[in-house]
């Protein structure tokens, strides 16, 4: 297959990357000048899965020629700007993006049964362009469609990651794909990034726990509400008892950078959905107005801060 990432950061670097070094033939579609950079040098990942690697896909800041597959794996808030980035049609989309209304927008910019329901498990950052670092070996894309003109092209898709070295669940539930990873990173993202801890202390602390096992079972009220029967508190509260002590979240990375988090991608899908079904979220609900706080007090600090007169 020909692939198109659309978006590389840590997990568009590290999908395209992978793609590159095992020889698959992929274009990396970015900003211009990321596009130039990783021209010039490749992309430089460090995982504790797959080693120290520079991979040197294609680069550019426009894709006009025909793929079979597009990978789109910018943030939420960046889609509708890298989707401008796009010119041709391609002939199966993957979205690995948090949250879920980013389906609506995609199946309405390209065919609507080319579209695929998709997720990742993946703890990777990129600290600067061109440079990924892949944490923790945990690592598996999950995709489903209702279309069945879509399934040869999945089962071709999964195979081409599978043999790059990335795991591969085809299933049938677009539901099933999508909740089953919201209600997960969901409690995770909120709770790391309400308390500004790592999940072993959140695990640990009483307190804390709570609003952990608080916010899955909300979420998880709300998505078999939405078509996922299956979710279930205990299997999403399971995956994070097993997951390494030191696990945080891309939401709370951000916060501590100062960039913009996936309230709205993350926590207010939920919220949005459970308001369709008329399902209360209070602990979420809670969470979100914590971190909103710890938003607005950063900002405060780094004002006053920035007014205060040299010494």
């Amino acid at each position: 297959m020909t692939i198109a990432v659309l978006g590389p950061g840590g997990v568009g670097g590290l999908l395209g990357g992978l793609l590159a070094r095992a020889g698959t033939p992929v274009v990396v579609v970015a900003r211009t000048s990321t596009a130039a950079l990783i021209a010039e040098h490749g992309v430089h990942v460090d995982s504790v899965s797959f080693g120290e690697f520079v991979a040197h896909p294609r680069a550019v800041s426009r894709l006009e020629e025909p793929v079979d597959a597009l990978i789109v794996a910018t943030k939420a808030a960046g889609l509708t700007d890298a989707l401008a980035r796009i010119e041709t049609a391609p002939k199966l989309v993957l979205p690995l993006l948090n949250g879920l209304d980013h389906i609506a927008i995609l199946r309405r910019r390209f065919a609507a049964d080319s579209v695929l329901a998709g997720t990742i498990r993946v703890e990777a950052d990129r600290p600067r362009p061109g440079v990924v670092v892949h944490t923790s070996p945990f690592l598996l894309v999950d995709m489903a469609s209702e279309a069945p003109s879509a399934r040869a092209g999945m089962e071709a898709l999964g195979k081409t990651l599978s043999d790059a070295g990335v795991p591969v669940r085809v299933l049938d539930s677009e539901a099933q794909v999508m909740w089953s990873k919201l209600v997960r990173l969901n409690a995770l993202a909120c709770t790391t990034s309400a308390f500004d801890e790592l999940l072993g202390t959140i695990r640990s602390t009483p307190e804390l726990r709570g609003y952990l096992v608080g916010a899955i079972e909300e979420g998880c009220a709300v998505g078999r509400a939405e078509g996922a029967e299956d979710v279930d508190p205990a299997t999403a509260i399971s995956e994070l008892e097993m997951a390494h002590a030191t696990l945080g979240s891309s939401m709370q990375r951000d916060i501590a950078a100062g960039r913009p988090p996936e309230l709205d991608a993350i926590p207010g899908a939920v919220l949005r959905a459970a308001a369709r079904h008329q399902i209360a979220c209070p602990t979420i609900e809670r969470l979100v107005e914590m971190i909103q706080e710890r938003i607005a007090a950063k900002v405060e600090s780094a004002e006053s801060a920035a007014s205060e007169p040299a010494s």
